[in-house]
């Protein structure tokens, strides 16, 4: 069993680290420019730097604070919402124009008005989060109710269950394996915005870490806070996925060939 796991990891890790080879090695020749794109060394040694400093620690925790406090409420918004769109068709004519007209507009877009809303505090930045992981959660949770199966639906209403315990019995939890992918999407997406949202005045977060490497011409430093932020993404991602794999053990899904 050991062996086994510990082979398909390695197979895992095999392609990343034949990449960072090869990028080492180009560099090391002189085929890459160091000033445009660091070796891999000088952006392990910058967050490595960073990390004995402690602003490593100060950034990471203003963005995962920000990116907790933006996707918690985009998902409470979105799942009460969502289900009631679903179930209620009135709700939904009255209201999915506009959300439609929403989507598409992208969470950068609405800068100028979140720091004339909210000024240039937490407020605006937490603003932005919401819009860009809001619309993911809600798009899926809508759809997974909606293709609840019918002969449940039929079968509730030969046995005349109240609504409220059909929602909570039979629609939710045939619901549930969507409705988890689109608050995974929703999480991907928050921490996607909150280097967007760190362009309003911020003064520390992974985001306002890589603009202040683009403004000192630094990539080492823009690099070493995508790593950090790819790195938090996956940890985040991955707690979720643990969640959902407690929450539905009874799902069986395809592994793949």
């Amino acid at each position: 069993m050991w062996p086994a796991a510990l082979a398909h990891r390695a197979s895992r890790l095999g392609l990343p680290i034949a990449l960072i080879l090869l990028w080492q090695l180009a560099s090391n020749a002189g085929l890459v420019s160091r000033t445009l794109l660091p070796a891999p060394s000088d952006v392990a040694d910058t967050v490595w730097w960073l990390a004995t400093s402690g602003d490593l620690w100060r950034h990471v925790s203003a963005s995962s604070l920000r990116v907790l406090q933006g996707f918690g409420i985009a998902a409470a918004l979105a799942l009460a919402l969502g289900i009631g769109m679903g179930v209620f068709r009135q709700l939904d004519h009255l209201i999915d124009l506009l959300l439609q007209v929403l989507k598409p507009v992208p969470p950068i877009a609405w800068i100028p008005l979140s720091i004339l809303w909210f000024g240039i505090d937490e407020g605006a930045k937490i603003f932005i989060i919401v819009l860009g992981a809001f619309f993911p959660i809600l798009t899926s949770t809508v759809d997974a109710v909606r293709q609840t199966d019918g002969r449940y639906v039929e079968l509730a209403k030969v046995l005349e269950l109240p609504r409220g315990l059909f929602i909570r019995r039979i629609m939710l939890p045939g619901s549930l394996p969507q409705i988890m992918s689109g608050l995974r999407l929703g999480l991907a997406m928050a921490w996607m915005c909150v280097v967007a949202a760190e362009l309003i005045a911020a003064s520390s977060g992974v985001g306002f870490l890589i603009m202040d490497g683009r403004a000192m011409s630094q990539a080492d430093l823009v690099l070493a806070g995508m790593l950090c932020m790819g790195v938090l993404g996956k940890f985040s991602d991955d707690l979720l996925r643990l969640a959902e794999q407690r929450l539905i053990r009874w799902r069986t899904r395809f592994a793949g060939l």
